[in-house]
């Protein structure tokens, strides 16, 4: 089993992606201080590191440096949204690749796979395992949708929240799990990102021969993907 180390001081967000990546075949493990990181590389204990940049005591980028110094075990960087410095001096010591926080779940799945790939690691037990609700088809690894076989256009972020409702066809999920698998984070009061995303794909998707939308909504809980 692929060993993954998560090394991060939000825990919440820690404990919600280290279910996700149990679940899709990685022995994940956790912690809040960079030096586990360290220790973790030299001790080649683990195949992949997934680290934030944000953390006290030590920060990610000087963590990072350490790590390359005596490794040259895998390391995924989480970054402030929007911030270039990080990012680019996370690549430029050597970090295989960044993904913006907050992260939805199935993002950040496809990124460890990619560099699990290109280092000739395993990329989990359900790589391959396309998900089929219908019609409608995704391939989590390459993190593309189609539909009665022609390609969906759809943004990062809708991937992930349709992957998050076709997980559970048929079913009604509740916004706080849509918000916490496909934006990494709880739902806030007044937010609507789910809503706008919702609506995106609902146009994406078309209507059913009925004429209702293949994601229903249900007042106050969450959406259903309805199946043809």
């Amino acid at each position: 089993m692929t060993r993954i180390l998560l090394v991060d001081d939000d825990t919440e967000l820690t404990a919600l992606l280290q279910e996700y990546l149990s679940d899709e075949g990685f022995g994940v493990a956790t912690n809040t201080d960079g030096r586990a990181a360290v220790a973790a590389a030299v001790a080649s204990s683990v195949d992949l590191i997934v680290l934030d940049i944000m953390m006290p005591a030590m920060n990610g980028i000087e963590v990072l440096q350490r790590i390359r110094r005596q490794s040259q075990v895998p390391v995924l960087m989480l970054t402030a949204r929007g911030d270039d410095i990080d990012r680019i001096a996370g690549l430029n010591l050597g970090a295989d690749d960044y993904v913006p926080k907050p992260c939805s779940t199935g993002e950040l799945a496809a990124r460890v796979r990619a560099i699990l790939r290109r280092s000739g690691q395993p990329a989990g037990t359900a790589e391959l395992a396309p998900i089929r609700a219908g019609r409608l088809v995704l391939d989590p690894g390459n993190r593309t949708a189609e539909w009665d076989g022609h390609l969906l256009d759809l943004t990062g972020t809708e991937f992930s929240l349709l992957e998050v409702l076709a997980r559970k066809a048929g079913q009604l999920v509740s916004k706080q799990d849509i918000s916490k698998q496909a934006f990494g984070k709880p739902l806030t009061p007044y937010d609507r990102r789910i809503d706008v995303h919702i609506s995106s794909v609902r146009h994406k998707l078309g209507l059913r021969q009925d004429g209702q939308s293949r994601i229903q909504a249900v007042r106050g809980q969450g959406y259903q993907l309805l199946l043809d």
